[in-house]
């Protein structure tokens, strides 16, 4: 059982935010759904993938909540297919499972978050304001470290001529280090930078972002590394 909040009055930009939520347990779906209105969001309910795809081609959401274990098709394929289309739409998968496996799997899927049931519905909720926040002081940059350009109107990235796929968070992440290059990153600072907070967030799911761009990067064979140091985080730096 997740507990509800008390309604609350949300700011204007809130008010119109609207959440798809995937899950295929009626009770969970109808208990997700309340805490969200009672949040002030909008919402759409949906039990599976089909009905999913079909909702976030034909709407547009803040966020998608999607539970990984739903009939035909998997929370993973549901999140693999949103990426294939281009969005960069923030999803955070619901698993059953604190494996690393999962968190791997979703991770390479394009989901930018995960919560383990059972789950407190706050810690949800601070999830979810965390992925639709955005610095709209930061909406017109562009960041470039070596062979790498962040654009942040689009959230989009590019390393040389050639597109760099990435998910809301790994856009942070990475525009974050970059930003600051040659100078770390503590854990604590990424986790508030890219989550919101850290308090409730394992730490772990940073080394699992970082573990995520660098394969990436080298997909692309860029120049910029992202690089651990000991007993405080991560840096980047551009090979010469």
């Amino acid at each position: 059982m997740i507990r509800l909040p008390r309604a609350r009055t949300l700011g204007k930009e809130s008010l119109v935010k609207s959440i798809l939520i995937v899950e295929d347990d009626a009770q969970m779906g109808l208990a997700l759904e309340r805490g969200m209105h009672a949040e002030g969001y909008e919402t759409v309910l949906v039990d599976n993938g089909v009905d999913a795809l079909i909702n976030l081609a034909n709407g547009q959401f803040a966020v998608a909540v999607v539970d990984v274990m739903l009939p035909y098709m998997s929370g993973f394929e549901i999140c693999r297919r949103v990426r294939q289309t281009g969005s960069t739409m923030p999803v955070l998968l619901l698993t059953a499972r604190d494996a690393v496996d999962d968190r791997v799997t979703g991770l390479d899927a394009g989901a930018d978050d995960h919560l383990t049931k059972p789950f407190s519905f706050a810690e949800l909720s601070a999830r979810i304001r965390a992925l639709i926040r955005r610095d709209p002081a930061e909406q017109w940059i562009k960041v470039t470290a070596g062979d790498v350009t962040l654009d942040s109107q689009s959230r989009k990235g590019q390393v040389g001529e050639e597109s760099l796929a990435l998910s809301p968070n790994e856009f942070t992440l990475l525009r974050g280090l970059i930003t600051q290059l040659g100078e770390p990153m503590t854990r604590q600072e990424i986790l508030e930078s890219v989550w919101g907070t850290a308090t409730h967030i394992d730490a772990n799911i940073v080394e699992q972002y970082v573990s995520t761009l660098r394969k990436k990067l080298a997909a692309r064979d860029s120049n910029v590394a992202i690089v651990t140091v000991r007993g405080v985080g991560y840096l980047a730096k551009v090979n010469e």
